[in-house]
């Protein structure tokens, strides 16, 4: 007698795992391997998400790396604490925790989620948003930490305001010059002649091209600098900053593996601590509000998702190691 498919019992266990890209040491790309893991359990204010894209970030390549070294003693000291890589999420819930009174199963979001890499995440509630409606699942994956870095980065600027984002085809930089432009600012982009019209089409007023000019070397003055790159000395970007000025630095420093930018930031808030000039920086809230602003500016069209490559979830490492060489032009997503 045949046997319908649907008439099959279906294990358990197997039912309940899940692909994922995860790491077992740190190292370089090489240590990520695509496997088959349990899927994550939630807890009382958590959402599983069916992943349909996540984000790629240079944090993710750092933690991949176990660096800084400073750090490890928050993400693991000789391993991952999670070995699923990824924050960046976009994707549908597929179920919700008892607290949780936002979402329920079938609601499209994007945000940040503790493993992303993988066909399902937990994410607090808090740190979820329902899914701007203009943007694919792989634009809203691009969004979360780049999107809200440059917001948050770009907190109390003023219209008619002079900012200039070093590092202006990245991530973050892209999401920058558009939110300062959506604010008012009259903006500068710095970046490589490969991608001056990119830059320009997304909003800069004046690009320069960082292989032909040194922006701190030229007489004009800017009342905020977020410095993606870290390619200048504190005291030349201070040179390029008005008289009350604020700097925002916001490259990771990396070459340094014991301590990234910490001993630059040091340095910079004794150097900035005299005088009317200023060194902001700050840890960035992943929270649901401040999804919501961000929201509010792509979907009134003020802000697009600048999208680089798309790989696919067994490519994982090759999209790291993109992005940690610095190659990425806007975001790189991978799709689960």
């Amino acid at each position: 007698m045949s046997v319908s498919p649907s008439a099959i019992p279906v294990d358990e266990s197997a039912r309940l795992t899940m692909t994922a890209v995860v790491q077992d040491r740190y190292g370089t790309a090489s240590v990520l391997a695509t496997r088959d893991i349990s899927r994550p359990e939630i807890g009382e204010n958590q959402v599983l998400v069916r992943v349909r894209a996540a984000g790629v970030n240079i944090a993710d390549w750092a933690v991949m790396g176990g660096l800084p070294y400073i750090a490890r003693p928050v993400y693991g000291m000789t391993r991952p604490k999670n070995p699923v890589r990824g924050t960046d999420v976009a994707g549908v819930v597929e179920a919700v925790g008892p607290g949780v009174t936002h979402f329920k199963p079938g609601d499209e979001v994007f945000g940040s989620a503790d493993g992303s890499y993988a066909d399902f995440a937990a994410a607090p509630e808090d740190q979820l948003a329902p899914k701007p409606t203009n943007l694919s699942f792989e634009q809203a994956a691009a969004t979360p930490m780049a999107g809200l870095v440059a917001q948050q980065a770009l907190r109390g600027i003023r219209p008619g305001q002079k900012v200039l984002i070093n590092g202006a085809s990245g991530g973050v930089g892209t999401f920058a010059v558009q939110i300062a432009k959506a604010l008012g600012a009259e903006v500068t982009g710095v970046c490589s002649t490969r991608n001056l019209e990119m830059v320009r089409s997304i909003g800069a007023d004046h690009v320069i091209d960082y292989t032909k000019a040194d922006f701190t070397e030229g007489g004009e003055r800017y009342d905020l600098i977020i410095d993606n790159v870290s390619n200048h000395s504190l005291s030349k970007l201070r040179r390029a900053l008005t008289a009350t000025g604020t700097l925002i630095p916001n490259g990771g420093g990396f070459g340094n593996r014991w301590f990234a930018s910490a001993g630059r930031l040091l340095r910079g808030k004794l150097m900035f601590g005299r005088g009317s000039q200023n060194m902001s920086n700050f840890l960035v809230s992943l929270k649901s509000e401040h999804l919501l602003t961000l929201t509010a500016l792509i979907e009134g069209g003020k802000v697009t998702p600048v999208m680089d490559r798309t790989f696919a979830l067994s490519d994982a490492a090759e999209a790291l190691d993109r992005v940690g060489q610095g190659h990425a032009r806007g975001k790189t997503v991978i799709t689960a």
